[in-house]
């Protein structure tokens, strides 16, 4: 049986965000190679989705935030979630 999370991100495929999507999803899984199951990549059917999920739970919301998530960001929303005690390495530093 397999407990760890997995990550969706949930995008506008109108939008054309596929590409940002699947780069999320890239940096994630290098990232995050023994942490997590796995990352979903899900076109939406709500016109400018952009939300991404762990384990079905909203972790971010482009449309609630007004932006999309910098990778760095999403980095440490995730390693927060999975496994907290991780370092991240330079996308720890604060600016």
């Amino acid at each position: 049986m397999n407990l760890k999370p997995t990550v969706a991100i949930e995008y506008c495929p109108k939008c054309g965000w596929m590409l940002r999507a699947a780069y999320m999803a890239q940096e994630l899984l290098s990232t995050f190679t023994e942490e997590i199951n796995g990352v979903l990549l899900k076109p939406s059917e709500t016109g400018g989705a952009y939300i991404i999920t762990i384990n079905e739970v909203v972790v971010f919301d482009r449309k609630e935030e007004g932006r999309f998530p910098e990778v760095k960001e999403l980095k440490q929303i995730v390693r927060d979630v999975v496994s907290p005690d991780k370092s991240l390495g330079h996308s720890d530093k604060t600016s």
